[in-house]
């Protein structure tokens, strides 16, 4: 019986049930505990008024779920979806048993009435520590509430068997503990005297023997309470009402509050309920099938986790042989070089040898006739070795790191999804390929729920690869089933597939769609970047600044992969300004020249010369400028991580900046009348393709 003394205690007080009221939730409260955590309520917020005024909300809330990212270098394009669970907004405790417990109500003024008749405060509102479900009481306010009399007499029978051990009736002296009982004779005794005082033969085996806290109960048994009903307390239960489960008394049944319910004589609804679970062969069979069920599912987790180590065996020993791939790759550069070193030496030291014969030579004519040549060849084997030639060309380090990282947080978070039978998950998503496309480097994904799909969806996530066939993210979640992603990169692959969800969990995957962006940019200046003496015209592909001060505009496309190449004409040039051209990030400064400050990378050019600028730092000044008619080429390789300049098809100066990451956008600045025309589309210049090719 001591398993249940938790069953037996208040979750306010912490204590043994005194006087315990039943809420409509089925939990208990003592009488004086629920006053204690009484709130009284404006009459506005009760729930009888939130539903007369239409305003009442569910248990659960949920966000609105349509959610889209883009994402490139410098978006991740992560989505996330879910709901909130309400919650409580009073301030709560825990009481000794653990649960939550709300602040008592302010304590009611003085009053000569007891605190179990003492009136409850209008719109009294209680709350149940356990479920924190909430009620407004009535004008009997406790009293509304029944009585739990069983609740009380298992508390009184529980503490009684706890009060004492039970000793032998019928040892002499020093009585032992018993350790059973004779419900016929009524006499505890101890092993030693049931065994000479009690044998089990004749008429005393069919006594029938129980334990002695069993005993004890059976013959201290105080008399049992008799309940009385809640709306006539003079009355007692005698009846039971089949639909609303709940003893009454037959004043009830004479008011009619019953009348059209099935009504159940007490005593038999009694003993109905009362039926042993050993006894009901439902529970019997659910207790087999139970075990089975564990049985199997044990079984199907230990093949998954198995499944997991041998793939993670696999991937091992894939990669202990790229380690050995590195390794005997490091050994022959090392051994290449030895062998190397070794065929120089041998040639030096031969010449070695051959430089000191001469140096014997006693004829003076011959030995300067070959002198100046032999020191040529001696300069020349010095100068080879000090070229490197002993440097080692392999660094003895392993360049490799293993990251297990997001493999580690996987197991970490690998737990058991809950799954419920009895709501399906929505059928998987179609993708409609005829309404799917690509444009530059965007690309537009249309699905729909198969035909004959009965169960409804809640929301679909899309999903794409980092178009190097790494993992999926989410680009989208929500409702619609249409969605464009911008800001991919340029020549690549991508994988796609969507999903549908509700309530109770997600469909599978539909089937992937493979989405290739374009190889080259198309594009125009972007009217919202520019600055406001900026002039577009020519669908904003052409562009001029009547200012004396340089104002700067940015494309509309963004790159952060790949090599790119887009010129830009001069329609008009007079006066010699000095425009720039180049790439800049998105907070780039507008009022400017580019390359003032340190978000941009340009090269300014006037008529005679050229200048490459970042931070307002200028370096490499390069003759020849331009005049009207000149083009100026931009190639911005973000492989390589580099940025170059030409003009009118001939490299401008070396390459201008190195080591170039992140998202850039292609930039112009000008002034004084200057107009500029952008062409894109175009591939990369043949000469620096067989130029990287051959590097």
């Amino acid at each position: 019986m001591e398993e249940m003394e938790e069953e037996l205690k208040c979750p306010v007080c912490g204590s043994f049930y005194r006087e315990p009221i039943i809420l409509p939730c089925s939990h208990n409260l003592c009488q004086a505990c629920a006053r204690n955590i009484l709130v009284q309520t404006p009459e506005s917020e009760s729930p009888q008024s939130r539903r007369a005024s239409g305003s009442g909300v569910s248990d659960y809330d949920y966000l609105d779920l349509d959610k889209m990212s883009l994402y490139s270098e410098a978006d991740s394009g992560y989505g996330s979806y879910g709901g909130f669970a309400s919650a409580p907004t009073t301030p709560c405790q825990k009481s000794p048993n653990g649960v939550r417990v709300f602040p008592p109500a302010m304590p009611p003024p003085a009053t000569h009435l007891s605190p179990a008749l003492a009136p409850v405060p209008r719109n009294s509102c209680i709350t149940c520590p356990q479920c924190h479900r909430s009620l407004i009481l009535d004008d009997r306010g406790l009293r509304g509430f029944p009585k739990n009399r069983v609740l009380e007499g298992v508390i009184d029978r529980y503490q009684q068997s706890k009060a004492a051990a039970l000793k032998c009736q019928l040892c002499e002296k020093a009585p032992k503990e018993a350790t059973v009982m004779c419900e016929q004779c009524d006499v505890f005794y101890c092993d030693p005297c049931r065994l000479r005082c009690h044998p089990p033969r004749g008429p005393l085996a069919k006594h029938r023997l129980v334990p002695p806290a069993q005993g004890r109960v059976s013959r201290r048994l105080s008399p049992r309470k008799v309940s009385t009903c809640t709306d006539h307390e003079l009355e007692n239960h005698s009846m039971y009402c089949v639909q609303c489960k709940m003893p009454v008394c037959y004043q009830c049944l004479e008011e009619g509050k019953h009348s059209s319910h099935e009504v159940k004589a007490l005593g038999a609804m009694w003993k109905l309920h009362k039926v042993s679970p050993e006894k009901n062969p439902l529970l019997t069979q659910m207790c087999s099938i139970t075990q089975e069920n564990s049985v199997e599912f044990e079984a199907c987790l230990v093949a998954q986790c198995d499944a997991l180590i041998d793939a993670l065996n696999r991937r091992k020993a894939q990669l202990l042989a790229r380690v050995n791939k590195e390794h005997e790759h490091k050994l022959k550069v090392v051994r290449d070089q030895i062998s190397h070193c070794t065929v120089k030496l041998r040639q030096t030291t031969g010449l070695m040898e051959y430089c000191l014969e001469v140096i014997k030579e006693n004829d003076p004519s011959g030995f300067l006739q070959i002198s100046d040549a032999l020191i040529r060849r001696v300069h020349l084997t010095e100068d080879q070795w000090g070229k490197g030639t002993l440097t080692p060309r392999m660094t003895t380090d392993f360049d490799l790191s293993l990251d297990n990282s997001p493999l580690l947080q996987s197991i970490h978070q690998l737990d058991f999804v809950q799954v419920k039978a009895s709501s399906p998950v929505p059928a998987t998503p179609i993708l409609q390929l005829e309404e799917c496309c690509t444009h530059n480097n965007s690309a537009t994904l249309s699905w729909k729920q198969p035909p004959l799909s009965t169960v409804p969806a809640d929301g679909y996530i899309l999903e794409l690869d980092d178009g190097n066939g790494g993992q999926f993210r989410e680009v989208y979640v929500g409702k619609e089933t249409m969605c464009t992603v911008d800001g991919l990169h340029f020549n690549s692959t991508y994988n796609a597939r969507v999903k549908a969800f509700n309530k109770t969990g997600v469909s599978p995957y539909s089937k992937t769609l493979v989405l290739q962006t374009s190889e080259v940019a198309w594009f125009a200046f972007d009217p919202g970047s520019a600055h406001s003496d900026i002039i577009l015209s020519n669908d904003n592909l052409t562009v001029t600044c009547s200012s004396y001060d340089d104002r700067v505009v940015l494309g509309k496309t963004g790159f952060s992969k790949g090599v790119h190449y887009w010129e830009l004409t001069v329609d008009r040039y007079d006066n010699h300004p000095d425009p720039a051209f180049g790439v800049a990030r998105m907070d780039v400064m507008k009022d400017v020249m580019l390359g003032k400050d340190d978000k941009a990378w340009a090269m300014y050019v006037d008529n005679n010369r050229s200048w490459f600028m970042h931070n307002n730092s200028h370096t490499n000044r390069t003759e020849g400028g331009i005049a009207k008619g000149a083009t100026i080429g931009v190639l911005l390789d973000l492989n390589r991580k580099n940025l170059t300049f030409f003009i009118n098809d001939e490299q401008q100066g070396p390459i201008a900046f190195d080591n170039v990451e992140g998202l850039f956008f292609p930039a112009v600045s000008l002034n004084r009348n200057v107009q500029v025309t952008l062409h894109t589309g175009l591939p990369v210049p043949d000469f620096y393709s067989s130029r990287a090719s051959i590097a």
